[in-house]
């Protein structure tokens, strides 16, 4: 297409008005698009000339769409524009026409006018700089994605238009995790969470995410806009750190073991030689000493198996998780008269780590509400159901504000033990209105 056929339609025109070929050179720019954009048609690159229109775009811009956008005159700040664009094929090349209407020279009634969609623009532009985002229709599917999007995904923008969300899918998520999604932005209501993606490439990343649905005249989604933000390098130290906590907690739970069996095997076993000894005495002479000694060595043992049962029962090395739990209640119970109503569904030995971390739960749990609750009757249970065991302990004592500031060593402790095994662990508590722990735990398949 020559320049010199469509001049004579150019000069004329109130509005900006440019054409560009389908591979992105500019072929005609008229006087008004000159002043917009402070640049002449031979210094006009498609790509300084527009903040957020690519080529690309343009190539999946739908014909006649109004679109609001930003343009960049040379040496000034950005300015709001309309865009209106069409498109034909001449001589088998395609060509785009771009009509602009400068939003800061329109009348005063037409910017008041123009306002609020101003400010849904201004707020486009801080999103697309920020953020990740993507609009679907009501059954998923892309219809929009911003530069980011295309960028983290390495998919491009003709690639993703009109396939789901499905075309990311990293295998990482549950199906229950994708329904309950569904569920919850299908009802009307805002979704917000964690996914991790997959990009064209096979690298993953993950993101924040928070999907808002828009509601029709009778309250049904008929789209959803989803607003992403990066997080992979915030997961990648999360998952570091959680790793190197697993491996501090095996290395205190192996010391545990080892200095409980120190305890037990010898310094306990010596003590009771000792007290054999004190006894054989006592039968042959009669001294209130020696009566004496007969006693407080008799304490001492008591308190180096006590000491050695705190830091690593017996019970559960030998047999299991259950008669350990219920051994431990009955000590609660004669030492500080906490009576626990303890049940639970599980018959069977579970795996070594699953059986510590649960113990170690409900014992600083139990601890706790002996410490603080000032109450004398607790609640702890185990069940398993579908392959998931859930574990709650819950008392109706003092209770307290929960959030990060007040979140001690025993339940920071609690809760990684809970995620060393891949699970989660929650609070529920508030001043004068007792407290629940609540700890979900899959079992291996």
């Amino acid at each position: 297409m020559k320049k010199e056929t469509l001049s004579p339609i150019l000069p004329g025109r109130k509005e900006g008005f440019l054409i560009v070929r389908e591979d992105g050179v500019v072929t005609s720019f008229n006087g008004r698009a000159e002043v917009l954009f402070q640049r002449n048609q031979e210094e006009a690159v498609l790509e300084d000339l527009f903040l957020h229109l690519s080529l690309e775009d343009l190539h999946n811009c739908e014909k006649g769409v109004l679109l609001e956008h930003y343009i960049t005159p040379q040496g000034e700040n950005p300015s709001p524009v309309f865009l209106v664009v069409h498109d034909s094929v001449v001589s088998g090349i395609r060509y785009f026409y771009i009509t602009i209407q400068n939003l800061a020279e329109r009348s005063t009634f037409d910017r008041e006018s123009y306002e609020p969609f101003k400010e849904l623009l201004d707020i486009k532009y801080a999103l697309d700089e920020s953020s990740i985002v993507a609009l679907t229709d009501k059954r998923g599917r892309i219809r929009h994605v911003n530069k980011k999007f295309s960028e983290i995904s390495k998919y491009n923008v003709e690639e993703l238009i009109g396939q789901d969300h499905r075309i990311l899918n990293s295998g990482y998520h549950s199906k229950d995790f994708f329904k309950e999604l569904w569920r919850t932005i299908g009802t009307g209501s805002v979704w917000k969470g964690e996914i991790q993606n997959k990009a064209k490439d096979g690298s993953f990343y993950w993101v924040d995410t928070t999907i808002v649905p828009f509601l029709d005249e009778k309250g049904k989604p008929y789209q959803y806009l989803a607003i992403r933000n990066e997080i992979t390098e915030r997961k990648r130290v999360e998952q570091e750190l959680q790793h190197m906590m697993t491996k501090i907690i095996d290395v205190q739970e192996n010391e545990r073991k080892h200095v409980s069996r120190e305890l037990h095997d010898g310094i306990g076993q010596e003590l009771y030689s000792l007290l054999i000894t004190v006894q054989r005495l006592e039968k042959e002479y009669t001294h209130p000493l020696i009566d004496q000694m007969n006693t407080d060595i008799s304490q001492l043992i008591q308190n180096v198996r006590d000491m050695s049962w705190e830091l690593r029962p017996s019970a559960l090395d030998e047999l299991g998780l259950m008669p350990a739990l219920r051994s431990f209640i009955n000590r609660l119970e004669k030492s500080y008269g906490l009576n626990v109503t303890f049940q639970s569904d599980v018959r069977c030995r579970l795996s070594p780590d699953v059986e510590t971390s649960i113990y170690r739960i409900i014992q600083e749990a139990l601890t706790n509400v002996r410490k603080y609750a000032d109450v004398e009757e607790a609640k702890a249970s185990i069940k398993e159901e579908r392959g998931v065991l859930f574990i709650e302990v819950s008392d109706e004592g003092n209770g307290f504000t929960v959030g990060r500031s007040n979140k001690g060593v025993g339940l920071f402790s609690m809760e990684e033990r809970a995620r060393a095994v891949g699970g989660s662990l929650s609070i529920t508590s508030a001043e004068n209105n007792g407290t629940t722990i609540k700890v979900k735990i899959p079992l291996e398949a």
